[in-house]
């Protein structure tokens, strides 16, 4: 994407103009703001962390405000959700998804203005926060990300990242949503969970408290922390800003969208 990744470029809108809800034919008030740009906007204030109100009229995106409400408006319709689920069905076809593990993991960020889904952190010296939790593939692709209060435990999402991998299509046959195994580090100790995975034909590989690590766990759980340090790097979810929640989630559907589409190029020949 170059120096200026907030440009969207022809081969991405491609995909996604399709998806965004239309305008009404004889809307009142003056002509919105073309959605390509405004689409720009949206990155631009994703990947620098600005408020809206000081996105730069002079780059000819529309005021924040405007992007702001594209965003909502975008959301509501599902947009970067079905992206999203477009790419990886893409790169399933192009066998650049790895089915034969899965990784788990959080992180913590600062909810500067609190909001729902944020709580005392329990890294953080009880500032507010907020907590990702991660599923990806085995070469690091997200699959799925949920966003609770810092103090959530992070065993207790395990079961919801595994049932919110989207039904992943790209090759003949039923759409696949399920990995061969899940691999977990002590955080993820359970029992119940062990037994739900099992049910799910999912092989957990998740290692026990007060016991060694499971070899080279780490080395095959590695993807994980790339994958939060992809996501992190769009700034706007380093940090929480937008008091609603989903909002912020549409932020980081957004944005492991764009970590599909990236992953999908270097794929393709």
């Amino acid at each position: 994407m170059g120096s200026r990744p907030w440009i969207v470029e022809d081969e991405l809108w491609a995909l996604i103009e399709p998806l965004l809800p239309p305008w009404p034919q004889r809307a009142p008030g003056p002509k919105p703001v073309d959605d390509r740009r405004c689409l720009q906007g949206v990155l631009y204030v994703l990947y620098n962390d600005i408020s809206w109100q000081l996105l730069p009229l002079e780059l000819g995106f529309g005021s924040g405000q405007t992007c702001w409400r594209r965003l909502d408006r975008w959301h509501e319709a599902g947009v970067f959700e079905t992206l999203h689920r477009i790419l990886l069905a893409e790169l399933h076809a192009a066998d650049a998804l790895d089915w034969t593990r899965a990784c788990v993991d959080a992180s913590h960020i600062r909810a500067k203005k609190g909001g729902e889904a944020t709580g005392p952190s329990p890294v953080d010296r009880g500032k507010t926060g907020s907590r990702h939790h991660l599923i990806c593939d085995g070469k690091g692709t997200p699959f799925k990300v949920i966003t609770t209060a810092a103090n959530v435990n992070d065993v207790t999402q395990t079961l919801a990242l595994v049932d919110g991998i989207l039904p992943v299509a790209g090759k003949p046959g039923r759409p696949r949503k399920r990995p061969d195994a899940l691999l977990g580090d002590k955080g993820y100790d359970s029992n119940l969970n062990r037994r739900e995975l099992r049910r799910r034909r999912i092989l957990p590989v998740i290692s026990c408290k007060g016991a060694p690590n499971i070899k080279d766990l780490g080395k095959l759980r590695y993807v994980v922390e790339q994958t939060f340090s992809l996501l992190h790097h769009f700034k706007r979810l380093a940090v929480r800003w937008e008091r609603r929640l989903d909002l912020h989630n549409a932020f980081v559907s957004l944005a492991c969208g764009l970590i599909c589409w990236r992953r999908l190029k270097k794929a393709r020949p």
